[in-house]
């Protein structure tokens, strides 16, 4: 392996795979909930009421995050950050393993699989965070967009191989993918133990820890390129989000039944996939800005034909378009947090990013249920489809520093002079 590249480096081998691993796993459970909270309330309710109980399923998983998002980012500036991974990965198998002792035999409840959602959505409160900021530790600065990019491929890969893997295993026993997930997880933990001591920076400046807290979303508020492209990501996939609805196109529109749905959940991510793999070798350096909001312009656009398709390769095709172009915006918008904040802030300013990509997702879920069975799924999606592409269109205007971004300019090496303790330091 050249040195060049970040997989020459022992522990973000370790880190690459965890990734994946847990990312399989999170992919796998969430189709999975959500086919098997469709499915459960199509047997009572009529489809408009079974969409709002989709809704209701990413509201449970957004609420912790909301909630929690000023503690996690904290938490992972101040512990090491493979405590916090580790603690949240072990959640996970919990999660999973009470999801297959309840789906073994019998109908869960659609209590519980909110219950066990909710929890999730603690779970994946501390991961990201820790996970996003634990990265950088791991690669030397010049290798970091390779690494961001490295680990979008481990992300979107899982989001191919989970979806489907979910969808599978479903269709032999709606236990198997929770207890084959529970490996996963297993797996990543294991990954997260090999990973050895890291070095972090010491918090300066306040040190209540209420202060300290503040300081992630004041410095977000401060950096205009960072606040535009995290929050032109978080509308316009909060409004143009279609990944909610895909239970109800599987089973009411195109009639694809769980093992089309795993199809379509995964073909956005083979689509970012495509892309991430082409950063990993020819990393973005001029117009970044520019392409960015290119690339969510067609995020809206492949929204749109979405809603409208009634043929399982063009809505494939679509999804893989809309995917590829997500990919745009989320290379783009990791390079400039990791390469813009310094090392003693990443974990809150990481944890402000997370609330806002999952209010896009989780929250946007939410909305696209609600709305769903207010005006139908189709409606839903096509409409936001075009709203998405009306946000690309104000952000432009009203972010002008983020469309004319040359290039991912580096920290200021003064960010980056605080004080260093190792991880084994800190435990003493």
């Amino acid at each position: 392996m050249s040195a060049a590249s970040p997989f020459s480096i022992r522990d973000f081998r370790y880190y690459w795979t965890a990734r994946l691993a847990s990312t399989i796993g999170q992919m796998a459970m969430v189709i999975v909930i959500g086919w098997q909270v469709y499915d459960i309330a199509r047997l009572t309710m009529s489809p408009k009421e079974a969409a709002f109980q989709l809704g209701i399923i990413g509201l449970v998983q957004f609420i912790p995050l909301f909630v929690l998002t000023p503690v996690t980012g904290w938490v992972a500036d101040r512990i090491d950050r493979r405590v916090i991974a580790r603690a949240s990965i072990a959640l996970e198998i919990f999660c999973a393993a009470v999801l297959a002792w309840l789906s073994w035999g019998q109908v869960p409840s659609l209590l519980a699989l909110f219950l066990v959602a909710a929890l999730l959505g603690v779970a994946r409160a501390f991961a990201a965070p820790a996970l996003s900021a634990l990265a950088p530790n791991l690669v030397p600065r010049e290798l970091l967009p390779r690494a961001i990019a490295m680990s979008s491929i481990a992300w979107q890969a899982g989001g191919i191989v989970g979806p489907a893997l979910g969808g599978y295993l479903y269709a032999v026993a709606p236990f198997v993918p929770y207890a084959v997930t529970a490996g996963l997880f297993t797996l990543s933990l294991v990954c997260l133990y090999l990973i050895g001591p890291i070095e972090r920076s010491r918090i300066e400046g306040p040190t209540h820890p209420l202060a300290q807290m503040a300081d992630g979303l004041k410095y977000v508020r401060r950096n205009r390129l960072v606040l535009g492209a995290i929050s032109l990501d978080l509308f316009a996939v909060l409004l143009g989000g279609a990944t909610a609805m895909l239970p109800i196109y599987a089973r009411d529109i195109l009639h694809a039944g769980p093992t089309g749905l795993g199809h379509l959940r995964a073909a956005p991510a083979i689509g970012a996939t495509i892309i991430a793999l082409w950063f990993s070798f020819v990393p973005l350096r001029h117009n970044v800005g520019l392409k960015m909001f290119a690339g969510v312009g067609m995020f809206g656009v492949a929204t749109v034909v979405f809603g409208f398709s009634r043929s399982m390769p063009l809505s494939l095709f679509c999804l893989l378009v809309l995917g590829g172009a997500d990919m745009f915006s989320v290379y783009v918008r990791q390079s400039l947090i990791q390469l813009h904040t310094p090392d003693a802030m990443r974990g809150r300013v990481g944890a402000v990013a997370t609330l806002f990509v999952s209010a896009s997702n989780e929250l946007g879920e939410a909305r696209s249920g609600f709305l769903a069975a207010l005006i139908g799924p189709v409606a839903a999606v096509v409409g936001g489809g075009m709203a998405a592409i009306g946000v690309t269109l104000l952000w432009a205007k009203w972010f002008p520093e983020l469309r004319l971004a040359r290039t991912f300019d580096p920290v200021d090496s003064d960010l980056e002079s605080s004080t260093r303790v190792s991880s084994k330091e800190t435990a003493t």
